[in-house]
């Protein structure tokens, strides 16, 4: 048997794997870069009877311990050095009930108790604020639309609170779509785009960082699924950079609202509203009460055949009509109701938090 060696950059192999090889100690060198931005973070709650986590789905797991009906605990990196620290939203949740968190740095010696600046339900993106003297150490952000499939990637956390616990990967895929049932809300939590990786994540590690060979943040760990081994998932970190800001200075992501549930107008729902078989557009089945369709008028029944001078035939033009709003930006409806067209001005408003 004839055995032919080929060079690895001959097989346009990822770059990871010369690194990793050639450099043995790349891992040890991405842990020394970025192990000190790393925080372990714990919550206390008001106590309560029992306090379940709301994400109970026997499928899936959302990874913070719970050693107690007062307590969870969790991983975050810290992103600037007055303090600010970024992490996921569920490892204080119910937020209500929170009463205080503790965050320890490497390096001093007692934990700093920490505001909750910010956080979004839906994202499961946190912020915290520390106080300390002198300037913290500090993740660098990545870019996760650069990452590639097979590439090494560590976590850093502090799985069942032993604490800065690394452990080695591959991003396994990207844009996976998970949904768990959220018993306390009553309600499926539906997550988008989450990077899929191999590497160990544990309960406590939530909200730490996922990270490339160059010491780069690209994903916060949030999620692991419970009946397997090596399925675990990251919220890309693009995804945080473009609501940091808000959740720091609004405490929250804005969202732009109209207040409308709508489906496109098809033969059933011609014949429910009574409309005449031409009819095109989306057919409004719902206004949320104080929303910025309910100020402007807009009623059950109403057809959008028209915004902002955009002819809308189905559900895809209406939502590529509305991209890109912004709270406060005005939209022009043309709608038909009781067979006559009306003009409706609506001022976009701002979804209410989850």
């Amino acid at each position: 048997m004839l055995f032919v060696l080929v060079p690895v950059a001959d097989l346009g192999l990822a770059r990871d794997w010369e690194t990793v090889f050639a450099q043995p100690y790349a891992v040890a060198d991405v842990v020394d870069k970025v192990g000190p931005a790393v925080v372990f973070i714990k919550a206390e709650f008001q106590a309560v009877a029992q306090r379940r986590s709301p994400f109970m789905d026997p499928m899936w797991f959302f990874p913070f311990p719970q050693p107690g009906p007062r307590e969870s605990a969790g991983t975050g990196f810290i992103i600037s050095e007055d303090g600010y620290i970024l992490t996921n939203q569920h490892i204080f949740d119910p937020p209500e009930r929170l009463e205080k968190i503790y965050v320890s740095v490497l390096g001093h010696e007692e934990p700093y108790e920490a505001e909750l600046v910010g956080y979004d339900y839906d994202l499961d993106l946190a912020v915290l604020k520390i106080n300390a003297e002198g300037d913290l150490p500090v993740a660098e952000l990545g870019n996760s639309d650069e990452v590639r499939v097979g590439e090494w990637v560590v976590a850093i956390g502090n799985p069942y609170e032993y604490d800065h616990t690394v452990t080695v990967g591959v991003l396994s895929a990207t844009g996976r779509r998970i949904a768990i049932q959220d018993t306390e809300r009553g309600q499926m939590k539906v997550y988008e785009n989450l990077m899929q990786t191999d590497a160990a994540i544990n309960p406590g590690n939530s909200g730490g960082p996922l990270l490339n060979l160059k010491g780069e943040v690209i994903g916060i760990n949030t999620a692991v699924r419970a009946a397997a081994q090596g399925i675990g998932f990251a919220i890309p970190i693009n995804v945080a950079k473009e609501v940091v800001d808000d959740l720091i200075q609004k405490g929250k992501v804005v969202r732009p609202w109209i207040g409308i549930g709508y489906l496109p107008v098809d033969d059933a729902v011609r014949e429910y509203f009574g409309l005449p078989a031409s009819t095109k557009g989306i057919a409004i089945v719902d206004v949320y009460p104080d929303s910025a369709a309910s100020k402007a008028g807009l009623r059950v029944g109403d057809v959008v055949i028209e915004v902002n001078r955009k002819p809308i035939e189905d559900a895809e033009q209406f939502r590529e009509a509305i991209k890109g709003l912004k709270p406060g930006d005005t939209l022009f409806f043309i709608v038909l109701r009781e067979g006559r067209e009306r003009l409706v001005k609506i001022v976009v408003g701002e979804m209410p938090r989850s």
